[in-house]
């Protein structure tokens, strides 16, 4: 999957561009805060229907107008496609595959394979479990259809049960046992296809993120990536009617797969604990590059995810920057777009490898294609 050209109006900060890109490396410099950010954005955009940054719509619309445009021309297997979306205040968003209306934006998600590396990354390390468990949906999400569908229920079911838990919590011996038990019973029915499909995304994807730790750190360290599950060794169904008289306490649901973890490791301890700054962005641009290669591997149509890297150079010594671009540069990875402060050292860098690429200069919301590496 390539994105070919893409159609920019009054998305943030950015008025208006037409772009044109590289099939492989586009590179995207300048300043903080001149909209390097805003562009990629509007890519992840047209892949899963919603901002990497802000999930309120008419936020990401330009302060001083009522509707923003993003359009995408995508090359898929020789066809083309148009993907596009607008956005208008007080309306609800409209989102289109060619001439047709999506009916629901979730038959569009995985159509286009993305993944996107940014400093928010470093959230599923000092964050909750909460973080890496939406690591791991957001993966899985995009090559089952059914995966996604089964999320989605078991969340409203979490979003009933827990309302049932804080609503007789003064009261519980008025709490309806026979609603709690079909409500836990529908729970349960979506919450084994989740847990045995986050199993076997963890089994095969491990190897595609060890690896790619392996080329950045130069095989200098060892790492691992654990799932940890209460169903690794609990009944669900026993288990929420057993805990229903502490959740009332608690007000909210103890037992379900909404309490999954993923366990960072650098050798034998935990990443957190003792891996470095340096260690750290290493560790996790490894788990979004063997997303990459895994979404490759596994996707339907073996279709080669898009890669955004958004100011991923900071706190990486030079040595690590090189070996990054010269992994991304491989023909195991497909389109990629980066942004970066430093013109210079980027330039550098793509010129000594020969990539087929593209440089953008993006001044004030403004964006010109510059000629010459």
């Amino acid at each position: 999957m390539l994105l070919k050209e893409l159609h920019i109006l009054n998305y943030k900060n950015i008025r208006e561009a037409t772009l044109q890109f590289s099939d492989k490396i586009n590179a995207f410099v300048g300043l903080n805060g001149q909209g390097k950010t805003n562009i990629l954005d509007a890519i992840y955009y047209l892949s899963f229907t919603k901002s990497a940054y802000n999930a309120i719509d008419s936020q990401n619309i330009h302060h001083d107008e009522d509707m923003a445009m993003i359009q995408g021309r995508y090359l898929n297997a020789d066809n083309d496609e148009i993907i596009s979306c607008g956005i208008k205040r007080g309306v609800k968003k409209q989102f289109r595959r060619g001439k047709k209306d999506y009916k629901r934006l979730i038959d569009h998600i995985g159509l286009i394979p993305l993944v996107m590396v940014s400093p928010q990354d470093s959230e599923l390390v000092v964050e909750g479990s909460d973080e890496r468990r939406k690591f791991m949906d957001g993966v899985i999400s995009q090559y089952s259809k059914s995966y996604l569908e089964h999320l989605t229920q078991y969340n409203v079911l979490l979003k009933q049960r827990n309302a049932l838990l804080k609503q007789y919590a003064e009261q519980p011996e008025q709490l309806p046992d026979t609603l709690m038990e079909v409500l836990e019973q529908q729970m349960v029915s979506h919450t084994l296809p989740i847990y045995q499909a986050r199993v076997q995304f963890i089994e095969q994807f491990v190897p595609y993120f060890q690896q790619v730790y392996s080329a950045i750190s130069d095989d200098k360290e060892q790492v691992s990536l654990m799932y940890k599950s209460q169903m690794h060794e609990r009944d669900l169904l026993e288990s929420l009617a057993r805990t229903r008289s502490r959740d009332l306490i608690l007000g909210w649901t103890s037992q379900g797969i909404h309490k999954d973890e993923l366990e960072m490791m650098l050798g034998a301890y935990p990443l957190k604990r003792v891996g470095s700054q340096g260690q750290q962005k290493s560790y996790l641009l490894a788990m979004k590059l063997g997303q990459a290669l895994y979404l490759k591997a596994e996707h339907i149509l073996n279709t080669q995810p898009i890669l955004l890297l958004d100011d991923i150079f900071d706190k990486l010594d030079s040595e690590r920057v090189e070996r990054i671009v010269q992994l991304v540069g491989d023909e195991r990875f497909g389109q990629i777009f980066i942004t970066d402060t430093d013109r210079q050292h980027l330039t550098k860098i793509l010129s000594q490898e020969q990539f087929d690429a593209k440089l953008f200069q993006v001044d004030n919301g403004e964006v010109s294609t510059l000629n010459e590496l």
